[in-house]
């Protein structure tokens, strides 16, 4: 196929949606996690449909556009909060025993592993998304630490990163959609490292 009868592609960016629905989501879990409020049906909500839904979507988005990484992080961390939203609420509802620290932990642990593995790969990306990755996994281990020690300070120090984190995530997005709008680097992103 020649340059001229190649397909153009004219769909719009998922990445803003994928990274603000992640970014809003994990600032208000973490908001909990360092005890402003108790963890609710509003974080609840906002797991499933747009920490959840809107990243599977945002996700599917990217399959079409070609980009692996970014549809493997947003299919892979909306499902995430799709599960934990359900390790949340299988309990209650009496359909499956609540998790132990250690399993929680195991969980937490993984998710931070396979995080780790995507910070890598963002070192050939922008330094916004660098950022993200690199707090994302920070989180994770922070977490599993609150998990197994079952530490107050520790989760309330997760709660603070996590806020950073989602901010970072945010950022990210929403510098994505300035940038597009105005044609040019309204907001910085940081070099993308060859």
């Amino acid at each position: 196929m020649n340059a001229s009868t190649a397909p153009v592609d004219t769909t719009a960016n998922p990445a803003p949606l994928g990274l603000c629905a992640f970014g809003f989501t994990t600032i208000l879990l973490n908001l909990a996690n360092a005890g402003l409020y108790p963890l609710d049906a509003m974080i609840l909500g906002m797991g499933i449909f747009y920490g959840g839904v809107a990243q599977v979507i945002a996700g599917i988005m990217e399959w079409r556009k070609g980009n692996t990484f970014a549809t493997t992080a947003f299919t892979s961390y909306g499902l995430f909060w799709l599960s934990l939203s359900g390790i949340i609420m299988l309990p209650h509802g009496g359909f499956a025993k609540a998790p132990d620290a250690v399993a929680m932990t195991s969980y937490l642990l993984a998710w931070g592993g396979f995080t780790a593995v995507l910070f890598i790969a963002t070192l050939r990306l922008n330094r916004a998304l660098q950022v993200v990755f690199a707090s994302l996994t920070l989180l994770f281990v922070l977490l599993a630490l609150g998990d197994i020690t079952g530490s107050v300070t520790i989760k309330t120090i997760a709660g603070v990163e996590g806020v950073f984190c989602g901010l970072s995530a945010v950022y990210a997005g929403l510098a994505q959609v300035l940038n597009e709008v105005y044609g040019r680097a309204v907001v910085p992103l940081g070099p993308v490292q060859r």
